[in-house]
């Protein structure tokens, strides 16, 4: 049998039916289809008018008109229009782009289609299905159009069954787009309200460069007047050169685009061009909002389209740990599926993303650098969430780690705050490296008894509390091996004592060994649930004891953390150690040696008081007090 060519066949209303329903997951989408339609008619008439200076001058505009009582929504513009050949050839075959076939047109004539190369004119639409979104909301589309040039109008009429009827008509050039709405459901919108038609403006067009005009009732001096009003802000700020743009301009979009009445802290222009085109303005806010830190998925930077909004929280624009970023980003040279809604060219979103990381990060070593005050600001806003960055990206862990600040023991005269480069510089001959401690309140930390002995030698120590500081402690490879370690002094392991000091520090605790038994078999006797071991410290000064993390166990704020998460840690036993030169201490190793029934319950108190300098919840408040109360209560004689 001799091959044969057939073209598959299609049932016209099934296939409609089966793309409204399957393709736009938003009802609200229609509305910005017909105005991104209406704005590439607009941008056709003005093209034309560059080609052909003997075309007359107009003002563009788009108007929206609605009917309540008659159920109807129209969106007219005064832009090219379309012939009655062009009506069949595009409203009446699906996926036939107007818009596409322009450009190709104007390409293959020589002719470029954005003078000036302003990436702002190009058009939108070059799919061919937007128009079909409105039988999601109507019964029936009639089209009036009127071709520029041309002395006559037509109109197309259908119901969305997969047929349409023309005929004639009257209007000026353009297009007028007639929906017959069904009626609202219970719950649902009313198309024809007009605050629920500027809520959808300005999520999906308020930024279209073209007037998007409707009537609007208002009361004044006592009587309903109706007048026009211009309902998208147009400005498109990110578009304009950052030399046109004041700085109560970005303000006020800030405002518009956030909702948020404080100043931002600072602004980010993104402006590439090239194999991949695209602008964007990113804003770093003043403080978090409240839901920052509850909804680690949530973003805050808009995607574009030629000025279309696309979607919000686009988070494949920036990386988790950049969340705290506001602002938007349009990009010409993304390629969308047919319902503008999912992103299927991955690699230009990743080289924007790449782009957008490298100017942030630019940006905020800027402010570093010159502007401290600012950048503390922005870090005690944001910089716990910044460092997430660490553990999420090791490809910029270094640079992140460059750009971050912590609170020191040192008084330097910049607010207790530090880089890990100044540290550095700052080291003293012979620092084994950057001492550092980690808990969740810096309060406690400032406190610590840890802190003791590398206060007395005159050595700074970094204070982290910040839940991602636990995991830089246990790896520090991202600093480079050129770079001094970061020294856990809450592990015990770390002291600031030379060799010297420490063979004669052993030598003293050997002499101490036989005194100290005692105590240490009575702490393990009556803690043994919670104790690991019990050794004597000659580090401690002014403490007379102090618990380490096991090195086998989680610390406190690991163990805290997982808590709060929802998960159960299994009980960590720590290291009690003490301070056998305090006086305290030096009584309880007496009364352990005479067996007095009193060291269990002072024995117990300390060990509380310990964790209570750890910032960590007692296991037990109730047996606390009680023995508080005891011991108090024999002090005072009662």
């Amino acid at each position: 049998m001799a091959e044969e060519k057939f073209q598959f066949q299609s049932e016209a209303a099934e296939l409609l039916k089966m793309m409204i329903n399957s393709v736009y997951s938003n009802r609200d989408i229609f509305l910005r289809e017909l105005i991104s339609n209406a704005s590439d008619a607009l941008d056709k008439r003005r093209i034309e008018r560059l080609r052909n200076s003997e075309l007359a001058d107009f003002t563009p505009e788009i108007r929206i008109s609605r009917d309540k009582e008659g159920r109807t929504l129209s969106v007219s513009d005064n832009g090219v229009g379309m012939t009655r050949d062009e009506m069949i050839q595009y409203l009446g075959t699906i996926a036939k782009s107007g818009t596409k076939e322009f450009l190709a047109a104007m390409k293959q004539e020589g002719h470029d289609p954005h003078p000036g190369g302003e990436n702002q004119d190009q058009l939108i639409g070059q799919f061919g299905v937007g128009f079909y979104s409105v039988f999601m909301v109507a019964d029936k589309v009639e089209v009036i159009s009127r071709r520029l040039g041309s002395a006559e109008a037509c109109r197309f009429t259908s119901e969305g069954d997969g047929s349409y009827t023309l005929s004639e008509a009257e209007r000026d050039c353009g297009t007028t787009v007639t929906l017959h709405l069904r009626p609202a459901a219970e719950g649902g919108k009313d198309y024809t309200d007009e605050w629920t038609l500027r809520d959808i403006i300005r999520q999906y067009s308020d930024f279209i460069a073209w007037p998007v005009v409707m009537s609007v009732t208002r009361h004044k001096d006592g009587k309903e007047v109706v007048e026009d009003e211009t309902v998208n802000s147009q400005k498109a700020i990110w578009c304009r050169s950052e030399a046109e743009v004041t700085e109560e301009e970005y303000r006020e979009f800030y405002r518009h685009l956030t909702h948020d009445w404080k100043e931002p802290l600072a602004h980010i222009r993104l402006s590439a061009e090239g194999a991949t085109s695209f602008k964007g303005l990113l804003f770093i806010p003043s403080e978090a909002p409240f839901d920052l830190f509850m909804n680690p998925k949530a973003g805050g930077i808009s995607l574009y389209i030629n000025r279309v909004f696309i979607m919000n929280d686009c988070q494949d624009l920036i990386p988790e740990y950049m969340r705290f970023l506001r602002g938007v980003v349009d990009s010409d040279d993304l390629s969308l599926n047919i319902s503008r809604e999912i992103l299927q060219d991955e690699p230009i979103i990743r080289v924007i993303r790449r782009s957008t990381q490298r100017k942030v990060f630019n940006e905020l070593k800027k402010m570093l650098e010159s502007g401290r005050e600012t950048y503390e600001k922005f870090w005690t806003a944001f910089g716990r969430i910044f460092k997430e960055g660490i553990v999420q990206d090791h490809e910029h862990a270094k640079t992140i780690l460059d750009l971050a600040l912590f609170h020191t023991t040192a008084r330097d005269g910049e607010g207790g705050w530090t880089t890990l480069a100044a540290y550095r510089e700052r080291m003293k001959p012979g620092q084994e490296g950057i001492y550092c401690l980690a808990g969740r309140d810096i309060s406690a930390l400032r406190s610590s008894p840890k802190l003791e002995p590398f206060a007395r030698r005159g050595y700074e120590v970094l204070l982290m509390t910040d839940p991602v500081d636990e995991v830089i402690l246990a790896d520090t490879s991202m600093m480079g091996e050129d770079f001094p370690k970061l020294l856990n002094v809450g592990s015990g392991s770390v002291t600031p004592e030379g060799e010297e000091e420490r063979k004669e520090a052993e030598a003293r605790l050997k002499a101490l060994e036989e005194d100290f038994a005692p105590l240490k078999e009575q702490a393990l006797s009556s803690l043994s649930e919670r104790l690991e071991g019990v050794r004597p410290s000659l580090t401690l000064t002014d403490s007379p004891a102090c618990l380490r993390d096991s090195p086998n166990g989680l610390s406190f704020q690991m163990e805290q953390l997982l808590r709060a998460a929802g998960q159960t840690p299994p009980p960590q036993k720590r290291i009690f150690e003490l301070n056998v030169e305090h006086p305290l201490i030096k009584k309880l190793m007496e009364m352990a040696k005479n067996k007095d029934a009193q060291t269990a319950d002072l024995i117990a108190l300390l060990y509380d008081q310990s964790l209570l300098l750890e910032g960590a919840a007692l296991a037990d408040p109730a047996a606390f007090a009680r023995r508080l109360n005891k011991v108090m209560a024999q002090a005072l004689g009662a």
